[in-house]
């Protein structure tokens, strides 16, 4: 099952926010390579959940209950005739254990100098590869 990092500044929707709300469509997102990543999104994938601000850690865990769908408030197709824009239902699963996932610790780790979270700071969504998935959750205590 894949897994995605997703980025919220958490004074706009916060892990709390999420575990408050149970649920949520993940909108917002109109960054054409994050769009790209979002189409790629399926049920039952897992969330890396990044705050972004002050924060810069990843805080929380969270499963897609509904993969990608047409956005209703844009509608329009890519050249490829896919939804220009997608949203996603994430719930949150668990919150970060108290250990320190902060972007501080993952770009002094060697192993994630090709991660997209290191190389594309302003990408909001992004696929987290395998062998980087399993480190980033002992990182983060998940």
């Amino acid at each position: 099952m894949p897994t995605f990092l997703l980025k919220t500044e958490p004074s706009d929707y916060a892990w709390e926010d999420l575990v408050n709300d149970k649920r949520s469509a993940w909108t917002g997102v109109t960054n054409a390579a994050a769009q790209k990543h979002m189409r790629e999104i399926s049920k039952g994938d897992e969330i890396l959940l990044y705050h972004t601000g002050d924060q810069k850690r990843i805080v929380g865990l969270a499963r897609v209950l509904r993969g990608a769908y047409p956005d209703p408030e844009r509608p329009g197709l890519t050249a490829e005739g896919h939804p220009k824009f997608v949203l996603i239902d994430i719930a949150p699963a668990r919150p970060a254990g108290t250990q320190a996932a902060t972007l501080a610790a993952i770009k002094a780790d060697k192993r994630f100098a090709d991660f997209a979270l290191v190389r594309q700071s302003r990408l909001s969504v992004m696929p987290v590869p395998p062998p980087l998935d399993k480190a980033l959750r002992t990182i983060a205590g998940l």
